[in-house]
């Protein structure tokens, strides 16, 4: 598996796959390719069918346009075979011959491959030896270890100041949230809510205010990332605010310390690395119980480790938390990351809070282990029509135009 640092990145909202990882290929041709004259991008799939919405044309010309001049060609009907997030970059000479070409695809997580299998990704090396969860328990109990022990063992000493850099944008992007009103950006006019449900919560009494509290911290991170704000992919930007609001939560109201913070950020990362390891991240290739269900397992196996789990209930909890999204769409509305994707966010917050309460009133042992559910979840995404993977012509986005 990769390191954690190629899960969590820090940048511009409103999408890890249809955004940020667009914009890095940009960047990334630019370099091999800086001698033309002129470049033209075509985006294939769900990266133009929902394109518009994501703002990827606007990430590939803030890269170009400064330079040279870009003309983007939106092919929403052509799917290519290694990934739906497919993007040809094409670089012309004054007389509009053809200089170089790149065939890239965004995989989730603003990761880039250029396709020549499962596990290619650009610029990234594998660093833990083990990929199952199961596998990772196993040499937990052998060693007396914790899962954030085995991040260390294979990170390095120095993920502790990464992490700790994840964790201040995480907390940045609830508080500038829970600050802003007014309306998100799109045809939606949708309002932000999050200033509002944190001013409720906080006049209910201590059962009610807790949950209430944990939905403001989500959408304030979800709508920070809807308006293209700086957020944390975890495992993406479309799934941003449940770890978020899950830690802060227990920073707040259980007077977690920043080292366990942290630690229980490393196990999270774990959790999201397995599943982008042997199965999708990408709500383009297997739904949104790739991104939302991929979350809300992260942030149950942080709850869970917080309060005290075994290895066995951390993982049981992460299970829950993923098995109880299969099957989940992605269907934005007018390809915007705002309905449903904001309130996904809140309610998988509170899942993953649920998760982790089930799993700790258990002893750890359950029949359906997480490592199975990451095999049903790939096969799962995989069965599902295109039109329920992020392409806005399925599911709760049909009959909705958008104005873009």
């Amino acid at each position: 598996m990769k390191s954690l640092k190629e899960l969590y990145r820090i940048g511009k909202g409103p999408s890890s796959s249809h955004t940020m990882g667009p914009q890095r290929a940009a960047k990334l041709f630019l370099q091999r390719c800086g001698n033309a004259s002129s470049y033209e991008v075509t985006l294939y799939g769900s990266l133009a069918a929902t394109g518009k919405g994501h703002m990827t044309d606007v990430a590939i010309e803030e890269v170009i346009q400064p330079y040279h001049s870009v003309k983007i060609i939106w092919e929403p009907q052509t799917f290519l075979s290694f990934h739906p997030n497919g993007m040809k970059f094409v670089g012309k000479d004054v007389d509009g011959d053809i200089l170089d070409e790149w065939t890239v695809f965004s995989i989730g997580g603003g990761a880039l491959s250029e396709g020549n299998g499962d596990q290619d990704e650009l610029g990234a090396k594998d660093v833990y030896d083990l990929n199952k969860l199961g596998d990772i328990q196993n040499w937990c109990y052998e060693n007396g270890r914790s899962y954030w022990e085995y991040v260390e063992k294979c990170e390095g000493p120095e993920i502790w100041d990464f992490l700790a850099n994840i964790w201040k944008t995480m907390k940045e992007a609830i508080e500038r949230g829970l600050e802003h009103e007014g309306v998100l950006p799109g045809p939606l006019k949708l309002p932000r809510k999050a200033a509002n449900y944190y001013t409720k919560a906080n006049g209910y009494r201590t059962s009610l205010q807790s949950r209430g509290l944990v939905y403001a911290y989500a959408l304030a991170v979800s709508e920070e990332n809807a308006s293209g704000g700086i957020i944390v992919t975890a495992p993406t930007c479309g799934a941003c605010g449940v770890l978020p609001a899950v830690l802060y939560h227990m920073h707040k109201a259980h007077e977690m310390g920043e080292q366990r913070i942290l630690r229980a950020l490393a196990t999270a990362g774990l959790v999201g690395n397995v599943v982008k390891q042997n199965a999708s991240i990408s709500g383009a290739d297997v739904g949104c119980q790739g991104e939302v269900g991929v979350a809300c397992a992260m942030a149950s196996a942080a709850a869970c480790q917080l309060f005290g789990g075994s290895p066995s209930q951390v993982e049981y909890a992460a299970e829950m938390g993923l098995e109880h999204h299969l099957g989940m769409t992605c269907d934005p509305v007018c390809g915007l990351v705002q309905i449903p994707c904001i309130e996904r966010n809140a309610f998988a917050a509170a899942r993953a809070l649920d998760a982790d309460l089930y799993a700790s009133f258990s002893d750890g042992h359950h029949r359906v282990s997480f490592d199975r559910v990451v095999e049903v979840m790939r096969q799962t995404g995989h069965d599902l029509p295109s039109l329920y993977k992020e392409t806005s012509e399925g599911g709760l986005a049909k009959g909705f135009k958008s104005k873009f």
